[in-house]
């Protein structure tokens, strides 16, 4: 019987830390969850207990919050690797963001550090829609949004996750780069109608342009880190022509097509999620 590893999950309440650890678990390896409510807790904020988190650890998956390419994470990158060093962790997965020049520079740091490493570079998560910023104004039924022309190839947290896992489980996957993408490129028009399709609701789609959006994102009180985020992702990274182009990263890691959106969002709608309080129906 293969050994189980002791594995810390960083960010292992988040979108894909969350499925990375129960996907861990099932599969009997013993799985530590790296948050601030956990214990030992795990802070980006503050350092002081990452050494505690990681003792006895073989392997790391790794969430920055809220962003790899935010202020301050490349210091954080260089400080956690140092400290995985010393705790003798042998293997490094981190999860970045595809497009992002600043991520690639903590994907150095994780690529030097003389651990066995996997880089996962995901496009947009599918799941922006259902717990991220993006579901308020769904649930509004009136999502007015930048580069409504821009092709984006949205990939699923599932997938991640397992390729996440595949990553923390097998050596062949170490010093390998993955660049996760769903199967079809679609605009943040064509993905809202699809959700109005399978909730079965009337959801109008705007554009907007950038300066507009980030105006009313402060007006509505969001955090400054969050709405510096999101101009970022809005205007560097959706602006990258690269970021369009579909991979099959997935299928060679899975052995299998990535979930498409439209299954994506059949599944979600199950959830109730998008149903708001008084629920517009299509005749």
């Amino acid at each position: 019987m293969k050994s189980k590893n002791n594995i810390l999950v960083i960010g292992g309440t988040g979108k894909t830390g969350r499925k990375v650890a129960q996907k861990l678990i099932e599969l009997g390896h013993n799985v530590r969850i790296g948050s601030r409510l956990a214990t030992p807790s795990f802070n980006w904020d503050n350092s002081e207990n990452w050494t505690e988190a990681m003792q006895g650890i073989d392997n790391i998956y790794i969430t920055f919050q809220p962003d790899l390419a935010v202020p301050g994470a490349l210091d954080a990158i260089e400080e956690l690797t140092k400290k995985a060093k010393s705790c003798n962790v042998k293997k490094l997965v981190l999860l970045s963001g595809k497009g992002e020049r600043e991520a690639e520079l903590c994907e150095q740091v994780i690529i030097h550090s003389g651990l066995d490493y996997t880089i996962v570079r995901a496009s947009w998560f599918n799941q922006n829609f259902n717990e991220s910023f993006l579901l308020e104004p769904i649930l509004e039924g009136f999502v007015a949004l930048p580069k409504a022309e821009v092709k984006t190839p949205f990939v699923d947290t599932d997938d991640i996750a397992d390729v996440a896992v595949e990553a923390l489980l097998h050596d062949k996957h170490n010093s390998k780069t993955y660049q996760l993408t769903g199967s079809k490129a679609i605009t943040f028009k064509e993905a809202i109608e699809a959700i109005a399709k399978a909730s079965n609701r009337n959801i109008i789609f705007t554009p907007i342009d950038l300066s507009t959006y980030i105006e009313n994102l402060k007006q509505q009180g969001i955090p400054s880190d969050f709405v510096w985020l999101i101009e970022y992702l809005f205007s560097e990274v959706l602006g990258n022509p690269n970021n369009s182009k579909i991979t099959n990263d997935i299928e060679l890691v899975l052995g299998r097509k990535p979930i498409e959106f439209t299954d994506y969002t059949k599944e979600t709608v199950k959830t109730g999620v998008w149903n708001p309080k008084k629920q517009i129906i299509i005749n």
